[in-house]
């Protein structure tokens, strides 16, 4: 039986990249190197069944992000025989990783075609699909064929999204749909979350925006290099709310250098960017409103003498833009960085938005049933949101789940029939007693095990709400409270009456009201929806009855 297994050297929990280790019979692929220090692939003893020799027979890198591909520079030179590949678009993204390094570093990674198998062994093929994502991204179809035996196939999407966004095409499920890999090696970023469609929530974070240049308020965008930053600016450039509008779009640091970038990749991009770019400069524009220009370090200090949006990047001390005028700023850090808030002063305003970049659990689940395989290995993402994906019971009565620590080797069988795996442990069970007034829950201390529990204990006050027949509790953390605090001061005064400071709908700075299109949003309290009901007696209650209630 051919010998198909997985050793992940990063599985992407955490701030970990991604680099696995795939064996199908005699051969090594490894897919993706996103290791800050590779020195665990040139330790022949890492794996029992490798030797002296390069960690493996041939590479291939799904996308140009930095934890897939930062140690690829590091792995060439250290291995220089070893052949490493991509698609074309993602070769040109490539050099972007190594920007720091001295002088122009050759190119040593070689393009591969779309949908079109390349033999590198005897019996051993491999064929890329795009994957949404990021341009050049690629899902990597391996198979490998013995001479006296049928095929075995592994199928990994890299990170992967199902979506049109500005700037990408979305994977196209039909494409893969009969393909029937044995494996699926799958990235669940977002775990089980359900996020609302894509273009509203482009929308979402438009409103926002332009509602903070009303009050006239500057807004700064920490964002990686290359991907959301870009698709923020062409968000920027082409919606409504802007196209027009007699403003400025500073781009900062390394996001500039990933728009250079992106201006030599016009060809990949979908046919939409490129009727627009005949007609105007795709990012650097001083003639067409909104103007964007690139923003040099000595200018960072002077931009906010007028409204304006600056999009710099995560390394770049970003109070240097409002240390003098903080009240004039609001900073805007994407959703999934939401747990991991820098510590800043409260006079600072900082809220999440979401532009999804990956699959959310819903559409994880449709892309697995769409290929029906025998094992699903989930990487990249909080080991807790993975742990929620191999609960699912829809996708546990079907397939063998894993989800592998780094260092853990995951075999593979594949057998004519399916031998349902246990299911993970991921429910508690508590005890509910009513006193008087008080209703108490009782849950057993393993749940606290669980990384999240710092989340939610943060302040020792909870949220409840009902969700159908469910109970949903929420923690509130220290910058909510302080934020909830602002807010009542501020709304108050405010001469708007219908704003979802007073509407019956609003509470911890989201809307719950399920006939708002911003149903599950945070919104800001001087807000409006024609949903608004209100949540005001008929007689007032004044501002130290607001001050002095709970909560």
């Amino acid at each position: 039986m051919t010998q198909l297994d997985c050793f992940p050297y990063g599985a992407g929990h955490g701030e970990e990249g991604v680099c696995l280790l795939v064996r199908m019979g005699p051969y090594r692929i490894l897919l993706d190197c996103g290791l800050a220090d590779i020195s665990a692939l040139a330790d022949s003893t890492a794996i029992e069944h490798l030797s002296d020799r390069a960690p493996a027979d041939v590479v291939l890198c799904s996308h140009a992000h930095s934890d897939h591909a930062q140690g690829l520079l590091s792995l060439h030179r250290a291995f220089p025989q070893l052949p490493i590949y991509a698609s074309e678009a993602t070769t040109q993204l490539l050099p972007l990783n190594w920007l720091d390094e001295p002088g122009r570093v050759p190119q040593f990674v070689h393009a591969l075609p779309w949908r079109s198998p390349v033999e590198f062994q005897d019996g051993l093929t491999a064929e890329l699909f795009p994957a949404g994502h990021l341009p050049g991204a690629a899902a990597i179809l391996l198979t490998y064929t013995p001479p006296d035996g049928r095929s075995h196939s592994i199928l990994y999407t890299g990170d992967f999204f199902l979506s049109n966004s500005r700037l990408v095409e979305g994977l196209r499920l039909e494409e893969l749909r009969g393909l029937r890999p044995d494996v699926v090696i799958v990235e669940g970023t977002y775990g089980t979350a359900r996020f609302p469609h894509r273009r509203q929530q482009e929308n979402l974070i438009a409103e926002r925006i332009s509602q903070a240049l009303n009050d006239r308020h500057s807004v700064l965008l920490p964002l990686p290099m290359v991907g959301l930053g870009q698709e923020l600016l062409m968000l920027l450039r082409s919606h409504h709310l802007f196209t027009g509008r007699d403003l400025d779009i500073w781009v900062d640091g390394t996001v500039a250098s990933g728009c250079d970038a992106y201006l030599e990749l016009l060809l990949h991009l979908p046919a939409s960017v490129q009727n627009f770019a005949k007609h105007q400069s795709l990012f650097w524009d001083d003639r067409v409103r909104p103007r964007v220009r690139r923003l040099h370090p000595e200018q960072r200090s002077l931009v906010s003498e007028s409204p304006c949006i600056v999009l710099t990047d995560f390394s770049i001390d970003w109070q240097e833009f409002c240390e003098d005028t903080p009240e004039r700023w609001l900073i805007l850090q994407p959703h999934h960085l939401e747990g991991e808030s820098i510590d800043v002063p409260p006079e600072y305003a900082i809220e999440t938005y979401l532009l999804a970049q990956h699959c959310d659990g819903a559409s994880t689940t449709q892309f697995i049933h769409n290929l029906r395989p025998q094992h699903v290995i989930f990487v990249h993402g909080d080991p807790n949101y993975l742990s929620d994906l191999t609960g699912l019971d829809e996708l546990h009565n079907r397939y063998h789940l894993h989800s592998p620590a780094s260092g853990s080797l995951v075999e593979l069988p594949i057998g004519e029939t399916f031998l349902q795996p246990a299911p993970p442990e991921t429910t508690y069970e508590g005890e509910l007693a009513e006193f008087g007034t008080v209703v108490t829950i009782t849950l057993p201390d393993a749940i606290t095990n669980d990384s999240r529990w710092r989340s939610l204990s943060d302040t020792g006050l909870v949220e409840a709400r009902w969700q159908g027949q469910d109970l949903i509790l929420r923690g509130l953390t220290q910058r909510e409270l302080m934020t909830q605090n602002n807010e009542r001061s501020s709304s108050w005064d405010s001469a708007e009456k219908n704003c979802c400071f007073r509407c019956r709908h609003y509470r911890g700075q989201r809307c719950w009201n399920p006939a708002s299109p911003l149903f599950n949003f945070k919104v800001t309290s001087d807000g409006y929806c024609p949903a608004f009901e209100s949540a005001q007696s008929e007689v007032e209650p004044t501002r130290e009855d607001v001050d002095q209630a709970p909560g």
